[in-house]
């Protein structure tokens, strides 16, 4: 009976993981980002590769699963961002969202995924709203924020002398919060805000917008902008002798990308906080290494690299529960679950939804003291992972306060 019941027993198990092969665990990934706009150097293709590197490194087919992968471009524009998640999940049958640059269409796609009770992974938005008051249970926000980058780059400007600011702000919700965040942090260690101007997404021509700053005569001009904004605002500052007359930039989020766009001499001396730098160790240079097959000749930034770490602790989790169905309960679960990958090791996530690893303060190198292709930071300060972001006392999250 005993060997009869063993059989039996054996003869299932194959029966059932012979189920499980033809009929694998289906995940759809949508990777909604900007293709053609200022975002799509910092994002884009890149991340596009970054998530393609993230499927093939956990290997689906091992753990009974099957993954596909979607790409679109929501334009920057709130509407079109919140229109391709609702087709995907109601239509396309997609289970995750990854990326999306710009902090207003991640706002529009977060509210849409509750809805769903899909999941939404961002790498690319910035706005610390996502894991404070517009937090949300389905939603995680993975590589950096407002609050970081102004408690990184704002108080080492500060503490360094730069006591007085003005701010250039991208017209919108990334651009508002990261002046907000900022100007709390300088006041905070005894600085002093002039004064700011709000300029129009992927904007041209700063020559007015320069004019005030310099005509502030504060010692700082803080760039609360990104990507190509960030780039012209830089270059146009140079043609108007910014920095001949005194002032400085404080580049409040700056990619390696940008740096390689506007080149070592026009951006040696900015200092930036990032959480992941390509030449950081072996396996950050490995990896970058695999990424350039499909990008040759580019860097990562952190919000490529953010997408590849999001993506596999979500396939992980996904793995764990053998379904992507109930976005709410995956993304418990890979709060459950801890993180550790090659670009950003060990780390969590908070019960907020924000991922926690260090953040490094980094200064661009001059073009005398780069070395090779890429060698263009300057390591000044690791900001430890229990330091990097906002506390979750501080941050106003309804889920947090609902769980106390």
């Amino acid at each position: 009976m005993r060997v009869a019941a063993s059989l039996a027993f054996a003869l299932a198990a194959i029966f059932a993981n012979a189920a499980q092969a033809q009929n694998p665990i289906p995940v759809k990934i949508g990777v909604l980002t900007d293709m053609s706009s200022l975002y799509a150097d910092d994002t884009g293709p890149g991340s596009v590769a970054a998530a393609k590197l993230a499927i093939q490194d956990f290997n689906p087919a091992a753990h009974g699963m099957k993954v596909d992968l979607v790409v679109a471009d929501h334009q920057n524009k709130p509407d079109v961002g919140a229109s391709i998640a609702r087709q995907w999940f109601d239509v396309d049958h997609v289970d995750m969202i990854v990326d999306v640059p710009n902090s207003a269409v991640a706002l529009a796609v977060s509210d849409v995924t509750r809805q769903k009770n899909k999941v939404f992974l961002v790498s690319g938005a910035a706005i610390s709203d996502l894991t404070g008051p517009k937090c949300s249970p389905n939603t995680i926000h993975w590589t950096y924020d407002t609050w970081m980058l102004a408690n990184g780059t704002g108080k080492s400007v500060v503490k360094t002398g730069g006591k007085t600011w003005f701010f250039i702000t991208a017209d919108y919700a990334f651009g508002h919060a990261l002046q907000r965040d900022t100007s709390a942090v300088v006041e905070a260690n005894g600085g002093k805000v002039l004064g700011s101007v709000n300029v129009p997404l992927n904007n041209q021509d700063f020559s007015s917008f320069l004019l005030q700053a310099q005509q502030s005569k504060a010692q700082i001009i803080g760039l609360a902008n990104a990507g190509g904004d960030t780039i012209n605002s830089i270059k146009q500052g140079a043609e108007f002798g910014i920095t001949a007359g005194g002032q400085h930039f404080a580049g409040l989020l700056v990619f390696l990308p940008d740096v390689e766009a506007l080149g070592l001499k026009a951006a040696q001396g900015l200092v930036l906080t990032e959480t992941f730098y390509w030449d950081m160790n072996d396996a950050t240079r490995a990896w970058t290494k695999r990424w350039q097959v499909s990008r040759p000749g580019k860097f990562p930034s952190m919000n490529q690299a953010g997408v590849y770490s999001a993506t596999l602790h979500y396939l992980k989790a996904v793995a764990a529960l053998k379904s992507a169905a109930d976005g709410k309960a995956v993304v418990a679960e890979m709060k459950k679950l801890p993180t550790n990958d090659p670009l950003f090791g060990k780390g969590m996530i908070r019960a907020d939804g924000r991922k926690i690893h260090p953040a490094y303060l980094f200064q661009v190198k001059s073009p005398a003291e780069s070395k090779y292709p890429g060698d263009d930071y300057i390591l000044k300060a690791t900001i430890p992972a229990d330091e990097a972001f906002r506390p979750m006392s501080q941050d106003n999250c309804p889920l947090v306060n609902a769980a106390k």
